[in-house]
């Protein structure tokens, strides 16, 4: 969990200073939308060599620099020069974060019983909430005082010692050779349930539209409540902690109830809730309506996440599992590149008409997926 939260801190602080940013480069919507597109779309693609080279190298050394090499990168954008060398460094950044998922998961599932492998899921995904919860405080808090640049320098200099701390750790409790890992694969060596390849793109398909399309209205969020409900910048940064905070207990409860009722059933709520959720987000006001739509969304997007980890390694052979894993990291993690479009979207049609899109095309993911689902339930 801590190793969760360390890896997140640093990348997480780039949405709610976007408003700071912006100010100081005097961008666009499009050019936010590039630097995001930068960090996810690096972020994605180096998910699924990332999933195979964790077994010929370990995890030990991808888990590191996915904690390490991304503060590292974080030091280096506090002192970028201009957008060019910012949006490289990054690149720089999501291509070190790509190896901590695929590592990471497969370890916390080997670790339980399968009955319970949804709750560890989940419960890991809190460090990683619990960062995207405080980085909006911090960066609101930090920012107004050193600005955008001293707050990555802030975070990144604690968070690249605790790498190096983790390192010895790993070391120490058996991660630094082949033995845990063999033992890990030898405790989920087999899927528990019969793989079906039409409901399994389907199932997936669910989970991954609602956190890209979740996620991706949500990296604009600081911008449309600075610009259109008229926050603050320091408002618009720490408003994004609302959402992370359904998901400290969003990605719990959505492991334990996949492991109580079944993982269709949750997957399915998942992304019937997600749709209507963004579309609210174009009818509310500086207040109780907009804090409860943002809770909305943290909570529905995190809660699907464990339910789709648990079920591509119950529904998926083991020779084929960290392929399957790293696929589905590189199109989770790398969907919110779309914030690019979207930015470019918003600059032509403005936010109503662009979050009202997002949240039909999410709506339609989830209707054809339950329909396919549905005539076979668990």
């Amino acid at each position: 969990m801590l190793a969760h939260f360390s890896h997140h801190l640093v990348t997480a602080l780039l949405p709610p200073l976007l408003p700071f940013i912006r100010r100081d480069s005097f961008l666009s919507y499009t050019q936010a939308g590039g630097l995001l597109f930068a960090y996810n779309i690096a972020y994605g693609i180096s998910q699924l060599p990332a999933g195979l080279a964790a077994g010929r190298f370990g995890t030990r050394i991808l888990l590191t620099i996915g904690v390490a090499g991304v503060a590292f990168a974080g030091l280096l954008i506090g002192l970028s020069s201009n957008y060019i060398v910012m949006a490289l460094l990054l690149v720089v950044m999501g291509l070190a974060g790509g190896g901590y998922h695929p590592s990471a998961s497969p370890l916390v599932s080997a670790s339980v019983k399968p009955e319970h492998r949804g709750r560890a899921l989940g419960i890991h995904q809190i460090g990683g909430t619990a960062s995207f919860f405080l980085a909006p405080l911090i960066a609101a808090g930090i920012a107004s005082a050193l600005g955008w640049r001293g707050t990555f320098i802030a975070v990144a200099i604690p968070t690249l010692s605790f790498g190096i701390i983790f390192y010895l750790l790993l070391g120490k409790t058996g991660y630094a050779g082949t033995a845990r890992r063999k033992e890990a694969a030898a405790s989920a060596a087999e899927p528990s349930e019969p793989g079906d390849l039409r409901r399994l793109l389907a199932f997936i398909s669910i989970g991954v539209a609602s956190q890209v399309l979740v996620q991706s209205t949500l990296l604009f969020t600081p911008l449309y409540v600075v610009d259109v409900l008229g926050a603050s910048e320091e408002q618009g940064a720490a408003l994004l902690s609302i959402a992370y905070f359904g998901g400290i207990w969003g990605g719990p409860l959505g492991g334990y109830l996949s492991d109580r009722l079944g993982r269709i059933p949750v997957i399915i709520a998942v992304g019937l809730i997600s749709g209507p959720a963004i579309y609210l987000l174009t009818h509310v006001s500086l207040g109780v309506s907009l804090y409860a739509v943002l809770l909305l969304m943290g909570t529905s997007m995190h809660a699907g996440m464990p339910v789709v980890e648990s079920y591509i390694i119950s529904h998926v052979s083991p020779q084929k599992r960290s392929t399957v894993l790293g696929a589905y990291y590189m199109v989770s993690r790398g969907g919110p590149a779309i914030a690019f479009l979207l930015g470019y979207l918003i600059d032509t049609y403005q936010f109503f008409i662009t979050l009202s899109g997002v949240s039909i095309a999410m709506l339609a993911v989830a209707i054809t997926g339950t329909a396919l689902l549905w005539r076979k339930r668990e």
